[in-house]
């Protein structure tokens, strides 16, 4: 009986491990495809309402990347693979490229707005994937009686 339920704990301690792996795995890869997709498409150039705030859009296309991570592997991968992209971005994307220099005063308002903005996408992504878990599992069931319909 003990060795089953140290053969039961090591089980999941593998699996814990596994998940981790899977998790940071992930986050790098993603991390990886939208700083070449940030290269390839030269988002660095300030647009729109960004442009007005005065911010650069350096971390604009890890946003749907953090979304549709969030989205399909969860929030923890989610979430580390926005701590990867701010010292990637720093390093490669904001001048002098390549090197760590110290940030202006604009190029750490755009991380500021990055992390703002990564905050509420992993969030709405976090609420999607509820969503589509309820709706999943047959959505909301009708309750017997209603709090809002007190017969007193």
């Amino acid at each position: 009986m003990q060795s089953d339920l140290v053969n039961g704990r090591q089980g999941k301690a593998d699996e814990a491990c596994g998940a981790v792996w899977r998790t940071a795995g992930t986050a790098m890869v993603v991390a990886g495809i939208s700083a070449r997709a940030n290269r390839r498409c030269d988002v660095g150039r300030a647009s729109g309402i960004c442009a007005t705030l005065g911010a650069k859009l350096y971390f604009a296309a890890f946003l749907p990347g953090l979304f549709v991570l969030a989205l399909v592997a969860g929030v923890p991968s989610a979430a580390l693979a926005a701590l990867v992209t701010v010292p990637l971005v720093w390093w490669a994307f904001m001048p002098p490229f390549f090197e760590f220099n110290s940030l202006t005063s604009a190029n750490a308002d755009s991380i500021n707005l990055f992390c703002l903005l990564a905050v509420l996408v992993i969030g709405l992504a976090d609420l999607c994937r509820a969503t589509m878990a309820m709706v999943g599992r047959g959505g909301l069931k009708h309750p017997g009686e209603s709090a809002a319909l007190n017969p007193q």
